[in-house]
């Protein structure tokens, strides 16, 4: 890294500390660009920012298209503020694999939440990455939380594999649900039920009321089948209206209580353990798969190779073991 570089990484890790916002966005561009000379400087903005992080909490929030996440997030966010806590959002767009163009709505979709001095919202490009979930999520979480953010907002797209590894950076996982019940729950991935610390039932109102209480009671009885993941806490089912703002201090109240159950028992410090070692492997992952691509004799091969695997002349186990020859100069 130049000698400018590393004074320009200087000031705006000064910055960014003192809560300056210009300054976090500029950081957060910085650990998001995946240029060589970029990813240096993010890696040492990251390790001036590392001991000042790991104060808020950390939420992660998914749900089925049309449940309201952004009416909920903007509800819940202005709840918060009023409160007096910083919050900061960070919803993961499903970007286009044919353009690399992303939906970048969010912000047009919580008006009032945008405007608010002590929220943050900075929407981040998936890339095309593995269950739509932005490889640098992680990075830009530690940076709102250096920056004094107490609660950090984690969206997913609410597609595939996104939902674990939104679960695998977070400390309470929400799953947002619509009234419905029945039919509603046979269409709910076990696995994401798994996942959830509070199931959330939005649109708990008006003549949806008693589909809302009914799909509760669903939720309640399947979740009483599955094992729980913590001996702390047991996942709860609430219902809420996210546009009418019924039921969500009520939600914070009982995040509030799974923070201090969890925490009295030296879980969530050990879960966040786990979380970075986890993160370690899949930064190794992707680095050793970027050099791997990069590799000018793995390059001259690759197409031909898969070519070889689609028409059934070579097997895949094979093409792999010949290109890591080639990529370790064997």
């Amino acid at each position: 890294m130049t000698k400018q570089s590393a004074e320009y990484v200087d000031d705006l890790a000064t910055k960014l500390l003192k809560g300056d916002r210009r300054a976090l966005a500029r950081g957060i561009t910085l650990v998001e660009s995946i240029r060589a000379d970029h990813r240096k400087m993010a890696q040492a903005l990251l390790d001036r920012c590392l001991p000042h992080t790991g104060k808020s909490i950390r939420i992660g929030i998914s749900g089925t298209p049309g449940v309201g996440k952004s009416t909920f997030i903007e509800s819940f966010g202005k709840l918060l503020t009023g409160e007096g806590h910083k919050v900061a959002v960070l919803p993961i767009d499903p970007s286009s694999r044919r353009s690399g163009g992303s939906i970048l709505g969010d912000k047009t979709r919580m008006e009032e939440l945008v405007r608010d001095p002590n929220a943050f919202i900075r929407p981040s490009p998936s890339g095309g990455s593995l269950g739509g979930v932005a490889r640098r999520t992680r990075e830009a979480m530690l940076l709102t939380e250096a920056a004094g953010f107490d609660v950090v907002l984690i969206e997913t797209v609410g597609v595939g594999q996104s939902e674990t590894t939104v679960a695998e950076m977070s400390d309470i996982f929400l799953l947002l649900l619509a009234p419905g019940g029945g039919d509603e729950l046979q269409g709910i991935k076990r696995g994401v039920m798994e996942l959830a610390d509070i199931v959330v039932i939005n649109k708990a109102d008006g003549d949806l009321k008693p589909a809302a209480a009914r799909a509760a009671g669903e939720y309640k009885g399947a979740l009483r089948l599955m094992r729980p993941k913590s001996k702390h806490w047991k996942p709860k089912v609430l219902m809420i209206s996210a546009i009418n703002s019924i039921g969500i201090d009520k939600l914070w109240e009982a995040i509030g209580s799974y923070r201090t159950a969890r925490e009295a028992a030296g879980e969530l410090a050990e879960q966040r353990r786990e979380q970075s070692v986890a993160w370690m492997w899949s930064e190794l992952r992707d680095s050793l798969m970027a050099r791997f691509r990069a590799h000018k004799g793995v390059a001259a091969r690759l197409e031909s190779m898969e070519a070889d695997v689609r028409a059934a002349r070579i097997p895949p186990g094979v093409a792999a073991e010949e290109l890591l020859k080639i990529f370790l100069g064997k």
